[in-house]
């Protein structure tokens, strides 16, 4: 009746080590669902867009993430120059677009 329970839990055995890692199976199992459901294809995502920003040349049309559409007219750095209409141009940063409409074919060689 005096005895404080602390000291009574002291005496019971310890539990074993593969108890202990048996409890975070489930929990490692859920990361690596995760990552290959979630993370794995928004990096490979990632990656193309990034691809695709990087091929930009003068000629694309190009859709921005704004959705406006327009035809690229010069690339610089960071920027895009696109022209939304005839004799309306503004830039973009690289990044905002979101796809490539229609690539322009490369010029024929003259030889």
């Amino acid at each position: 009746m005096f005895v404080s329970p602390a000291y009574a839990q002291a005496a019971a055995p310890a539990a074993g080590g593969a108890a202990a890692f048996m409890q975070f199976v489930p929990l490692l199992l859920v990361f690596v669902i995760m990552y290959f459901l979630i993370l794995r294809p928004q990096q490979r995502k990632v990656a193309q867009h990034r691809a695709m920003v990087e091929a930009l040349k003068k000629g694309d049309s190009v859709v921005t993430q704004g959705g406006i559409i327009g035809k690229v007219m010069g690339v610089r750095d960071d920027e895009v120059e696109v022209e939304i209409a005839q004799g309306v141009r503004v830039k973009v940063v690289r990044g905002t677009i979101a796809s490539v409409v229609n690539r322009t074919a490369p010029a024929a060689a003259n030889s």
